[in-house]
Formats: structure tokens, sequence, C-alpha cells
């Protein structure tokens, strides 16, 4: 579980990336982290790592505290960073040193992914393109099995292929009792992955909602025209009319879509504030 309670940071008193943010993350969900570039996701997830330090408020993570960087906080949660940088070793080195740090390491696990993510195994680690050293680490961490697991941009450099395997690997990983937030701005990489959505704007957690929730709210479709509906949110044009998002008062069901709710989101926030309210 991580716990924020009125979470605030910034590299300077004067100008703060986030201020007050609260907000629970329950296992056995898959969270997309939504925001523009600068939102500050990157700097909000260091903090849950404990790399980074708040300025005001609490993190707790299963219990702790997670700037003390206690040995048994760190088994059990694993980041992945947007920039990655790997040592001149073997897969089978890198795993060797660092395995025995993760009491839940699965080796078979570990090994599935690798051929799942067509990985050569003998190639040093820094022979390696950029997508495969991304893929490479994204396996070892889910083998892991840490209770917590969090990406920073983990798509950046995969090609379309390699999402789409991306996608289908880190759903496999999923239990009960695992918690996976992935932070990107490549909202369309979260397709069929997430079962809930956080997004934050101008420092503000703007929605923490279950794709499912989302659905009940808002509905996702295409209409004829948008000039004198006051239901819409967000649209564009397209060559069938214009896809659309708007209010659900009739609650109709429609599948979510992660880009056009999150121009809804940024460009709508009072309505949509509106919309969610408790």
């Amino acid at each position: 579980m991580i716990k924020l309670d009125r979470l605030s940071f910034g590299y300077s008193k004067q100008k703060l990336l986030f201020e007050n943010l609260s907000m629970q993350l329950e296992p056995g969900h898959i969270y997309g982290l939504l925001g523009k570039n600068g939102a500050g996701k990157s700097s909000l997830i260091r903090n849950m790592a404990g790399l980074l330090f708040p300025l005001s408020g609490t993190i707790d993570i299963n219990g702790f505290i997670p700037q003390k960087r206690l040995p048994d906080f760190l088994k059990d949660i694993f980041f992945i960073p947007e920039e990655i940088y790997l040592p001149s070793v073997t897969i089978d080195q890198y795993v060797k040193v660092l395995a025995p740090f993760y009491p839940r390491f699965d080796h078979e696990q570990f090994m599935s992914h690798i051929h799942q993510f067509d990985i050569p195994r003998k190639n040093k680690l820094t022979d390696m393109s950029y997508g495969q050293k991304k893929k490479l680490i994204t396996a070892f961490a889910l083998a892991t099995n840490t209770r917590v697991l969090l990406m920073d941009e983990p798509t950046n450099g995969l090609d379309i292929p390699s999402k789409s395997q991306f996608r289908k690997v880190v759903s496999s990983a999923l239990e009960p009792d695992r918690l996976i937030l992935i932070s990107t701005h490549q909202v369309r990489d979260l397709d069929n992955l997430i079962d809930a959505v956080i997004i934050i704007d101008n420092n503000q957690i703007m929605i923490q909602h279950s794709l499912e929730e989302v659905a009940e709210r808002l509905h996702f479709g295409t209409l004829p025209s948008v000039e004198f509906d006051n239901r819409v949110l967000y649209a564009e044009q397209s060559l069938r009319g214009y896809k659309a998002v708007f209010e659900n008062s009739d609650r109709e069901e429609s599948r979510v879509d992660l880009e056009h709710l999150f121009n809804a989101v940024t460009k709508n926030p009072d309505r949509v504030r509106h919309i969610f309210r408790p």
C-alpha cells in the first residue's frame, strides 16, 4: 500500500512541483500516473522510492518511511528510472549479483520474461540497444516479485511490437498483493494495461479513479456535432463526426480512451472535479 498525506515537494520552497497531495493506492492494481512533461511525475515517484525527500507531508509504503531506506523497505520495492545505466556484464552475471537482494526473486519467471521479450542472453548489457536494456530491466523488476513496483516512462525507447510485449508481460505479473505504478506522458502505451488512473496537473491530483468508475461518469463516443452540446468536455474532429468525451448522464457503457480522458481533464479541470466529486 502507498499512502501520501498532504505531500509537498519542490527543488526550492519558492517553486513547488506539487503541493498537499493526498492519495492511497492499494495492491492488486496497475495504476497509470499521467501528466504533462514537467508536471512532477518523476519527482513524485522518486519521493516514493526514497530518492528525493518531501518538503512537507508524509509517505507511507507498506508501513515504511521511504526516505529512511531501511533494508526491509528496499527488498520489497523496485524502481525503474526513465534513464537506465547498466554495467558491462552478461545477463547471468547481473542476476547473480543483484537477485540475492530480493528474497522472492524467481529465476524461472525471469527467464520466461527474457524469452517473451526476445532478449539475447549472451551479449553484455552494454552491447544491447536501449530498447533491449529497457526490456531487460523490466524483466528483472517483475521477477523480483516485490510488493511495490514503480516504473518511470518504461516504454521510452521501445518500438511498437515491444510496447505490445510490454503490456502483455506486465499485466501477467500482477498479483493480489502487488501494486504497480507506471508514470508516463505516452498515454496510449497504457491502453489495455492499467485498471486505475491518476492524472496530475497544475500541482494537484485532478483525478484518481478506477477505469470502471471513469466509464460510469464519462462517456467516450462519437457525436455528429458538438457546437451546442454543453455535455462535452473534450472533442476532436474525425471522419465520422467528433470523437468526444462527455458526461455520462444516461449511464451508457463505453471504453475509456486514456488520451481523450487526459485532454478532457486538463482542458476542463473545474467541470471534471465537479463530475468526480465524492
